[in-house]
């Protein structure tokens, strides 16, 4: 097998990976991300996590929402399975998705696939709550944005 049909395997497998997820976003891996144990930093998955949070935010409104509300959400908590490690060079696929919506939280589910491997490098949650920026407490979620991730999850 050469590399191009190794690459273009991984990164199909990859793809079929995160097929339960509502959001799937590329990254590259970069040569600064890995670590004195040559192989990317465990700090560097939490970003991508992130990366891929703040892109699910934006396609479910929450940011405009935020805006003309002051509520918005905040990370309370987070965690990570890691699977293999990764290296540079290789693309990543990180899916999230959301479930478990209550009243003022959820809980969103985020992997890490690799392209060069066709394997999950990690997995991990991160739990959301909601919260008044203006006046610094927990606040309900609001029903419309609920609503928006309930439709984003099912595809809409």
């Amino acid at each position: 097998m050469n590399d191009s049909n190794t690459e273009y395997d991984g990164a199909q497998a990859a793809r079929e990976l995160l097929s339960e997820y509502a959001l799937v976003i590329e990254a590259p891996i970069w040569w600064g991300d890995m670590d004195a144990f040559e192989h990317v930093n465990n700090t560097v998955y939490f970003r991508f996590f992130e990366h891929a949070r703040i892109a699910y935010f934006e396609r479910v409104g929450t940011l405009e929402t935020m805006q003309a509300t002051g509520i918005g959400p905040i990370l309370a908590s987070t965690d990570c399975r890691f699977r293999i490690p990764l290296t540079y060079p290789d693309r990543v696929l990180i899916g999230a998705r959301s479930e478990d919506i209550r009243e003022d939280r959820f809980t969103m589910r985020y992997a890490v696939a690799s392209q060069q491997h066709g394997k999950l490098a990690a997995e991990g949650s991160g739990l959301i709550v909601t919260f008044n920026y203006k006046a610094g407490t927990k606040a309900p979620l609001p029903a419309e944005l609920a609503e928006r991730i309930r439709a984003f999850e099912q595809g809409q």
